[in-house]
């Protein structure tokens, strides 16, 4: 991917706002892109055989804000109840749009189109079996497997037609056939081949009610295929503006879930990318929307307001970073309080003077969670002032630089105009803000990441500054979770963890904290609790170690994408996990004085 951002450009400016323009697809009575705001989804987490429990969930999720409500229809025989979900929530009044989420099934897609709004299929298993198969394909070969995917989509396409069905073009990073990946890899650009390879289809037969996704549970990859995606659609020409479903998928739960959430969609929000919006946590559906709710209103439309505020910013020389391939901003390694910071060193975490004041004397009680560096205001500058910043780049020395809060700017765009026109000597400290805090946790939380998280992805920033927080534990630790979620320093166990649905075999919110009391001391393990085998081997990615629902009481444990031991009972599970670890040098046992992080 390295070089891509020369030749593609997903946005006509990093540095101002602007909403990317789409065509609308309606879903039902609700529009997705063009005109209309930002929608708010989730999914149901009961059985889609049982009526009267999806249409109670459905009926919750409409109440606290959901616009657009996603079912599992994991077979022809369950897609078949969606007739008598649709009619019993048509009788109490409500006409929420509803979506069917297909897995592997034509059968089940085609059954569900007649009966909701909207139809997800994802391209990596729609048609494929996966089989994780090593192979090269001739060219020839390619387009065979292109005509059988054809001649199996091509009815659902004509359907959905004919009845007025939306669709979801929905690739999930890890979840892509074995022909994309012997072709491209499983990388940002295999999952945009692959969504491009059925709205191809679909356009032949001049159907256009659809929009596309590019999920992945690592906001590094998920930023860079959304980007790469639509770079590919803007290069394709105008008519395929097509409007864009974000999630960051396997979110996890708490605060972790919602920090990488919004690391994810807030970057891609902040540049005026994206239609619909589902936030995927572990948790009870109907949490999923304050959070989704705090990104549209609380996160996104600041982004547009401040861009109404900072009047003319002419475009730097230099590109402050490569949005199509992670690499961190260089810088010299300087010292700062006898911290060692830039120059590739960890990202180090600071403190204000009175945040210092208050951890002081008890930082043996803070665990992981340790200040490492006061910032009194140090050197600031408006990147706006190429008098100042110009002074700056003279000096003799390098210096720790962060935006001053006067700067007019949002913090993203001040960020990537500092990083653009500051001497790639200075190494850079982030701020989660530069005026009035949020008020309220949850939108705190939720700015806080998408301004570091954001920046952090793109590689800039060497160290990261929170305030807006009512107590310095609770910014010491936010602020340490932002890294962990960007990925850019890993303290703590690492959790990938899907979001229930009707197709979970256990139970995902009470396994998931099982797991983590017993392994939440295991420093860089990264370990993924997956529900079925759809979001199983593929979709797990990177993780070292899966917990997996293979039968109904049976657990599937996995060493990265390969399974090793099958049909465990769930009573057992747990332990053969750690026996599982143990058996691979990654276990250690607890400090008797552990801290819990």
């Amino acid at each position: 991917m390295a070089g891509i951002g020369s030749t593609l450009s997903y946005c006509d400016s990093l540095y101002h706002y602007q909403k990317r323009e789409t065509r609308e697809v309606r879903v039902g009575k609700v529009g997705i892109g063009g005109p209309n705001p930002i929608r708010v989804q989730s999914m149901l987490t009961s059985d889609t055989r049982d009526t009267e429990a999806c249409i109670a969930e459905t009926l919750a999720l409409v109440e606290a804000g959901c616009e657009i409500v996603r079912i599992t229809a994991q077979t022809r025989k369950y897609a078949e109840n969606l007739e008598h979900i649709k009619a019993g929530l048509l009788a109490l009044g409500c006409d929420a749009p509803i979506v069917a989420d297909i897995h592997f099934k034509p059968d089940a897609a085609m059954e569900a189109a007649r009966w909701v709004e909207k139809v997800r299929i994802n391209p990596g298993n729609f048609v494929d079996k996966k089989k994780f198969e090593i192979r090269d394909y001739t060219d020839e070969q390619y387009a065979e497997e292109l005509e059988r995917i054809e001649e199996q989509f091509v009815p659902l396409v004509r359907l959905c037609q004919e009845r007025g069905v939306a669709m979801r073009i929905g690739t999930n990073h890890g979840s892509l056939s074995d022909r994309i990946m012997n072709r491209y890899g499983d990388t940002p650009l295999g999952m945009v081949e692959s969504a491009l390879e059925f709205a191809r289809i679909a356009r032949s037969l001049n159907y256009h009610q659809f929009v596309f996704s590019m999920k992945a549970s690592n906001p590094k990859v998920m930023i860079e295929a959304y980007r790469l995606l639509v770079a590919r659609l803007r290069e394709l020409g105008g008519d395929w503006n097509y409007p864009l479903h974000l999630g960051v998928t396997e979110a996890g739960d708490g605060e972790d879930g919602r920090i990488k959430s919004a690391i994810g969609m807030g970057s891609l929000l902040a540049d005026g990318i994206g239609d619909t919006v589902r936030v995927s946590l572990t948790e009870d559906a109907v949490h999923e929307i304050p959070v989704a709710r705090a990104l549209v209103d609380r996160v996104a439309k600041p982004f547009q307001e401040a861009e109404g505020r900072q009047g003319a910013i002419g475009e730097p020389g230099a590109a402050a970073f490569d949005p199509f391939s992670f690499s961190r901003r260089p810088c010299a390694r300087i010292e700062v309080q006898g911290v060692q910071v830039g120059g590739g060193e960890t990202v180090r975490v600071a403190v204000t003077p009175s945040q210092w004041e208050e951890v002081k004397d008890r930082t043996d009680r803070l665990g992981e969670f340790q200040p490492e560096i006061i910032w009194s205001g140090g050197v600031e500058v408006d990147p706006a002032d190429d008098v100042a910043v110009a002074a700056l780049n003279g000096r003799s020395e390098p210096c720790l630089v962060a935006v001053s809060d006067a700067c007019p700017l949002d913090v993203v765009r001040a960020y990537r105009l500092l990083a653009a026109k500051l001497d790639k000597r200075h190494p850079i400290l982030l701020k989660d803000g530069l005026s009035e805090p949020e008020q309220g946790p949850l939108p705190g939380l939720l700015r806080a990441a998408t301004h570091l998280g954001s920046l952090l992805c793109d590689g800039i920033g060497d160290a990261v500054l929170v305030r807006n927080e009512a107590t310095a534990e609770g910014a010491l630790r936010l602020a340490y979770n932002i890294l962990q979620g960007a990925g850019v320093r890993i303290f703590k166990t690492d959790y990938v963890a899907c979001p229930s649905c009707g197709r979970t075999l256990f139970n995902l919110q009470s396994t998931t904290q099982k797991i983590r009391a017993a392994t939440g001391h295991l420093k860089g393990v990264r370990i993924a609790v997956m529900g079925c085998i759809v979001n199983g081997p593929g979709e797990m990615a990177d993780a070292d170690f899966g917990y997996v629902g293979g039968a109904p009481g049976k657990i599937n444990l996995y060493v990265g994408k390969t399974a090793v031991k099958f049909n465990i009972p769930e009573e057992e599970a747990v332990e053969r996990l750690i026996d599982l670890i143990r058996e691979h040098n990654r276990w250690f046992d607890p400090a008797m004085e552990a801290v819990e992080v």
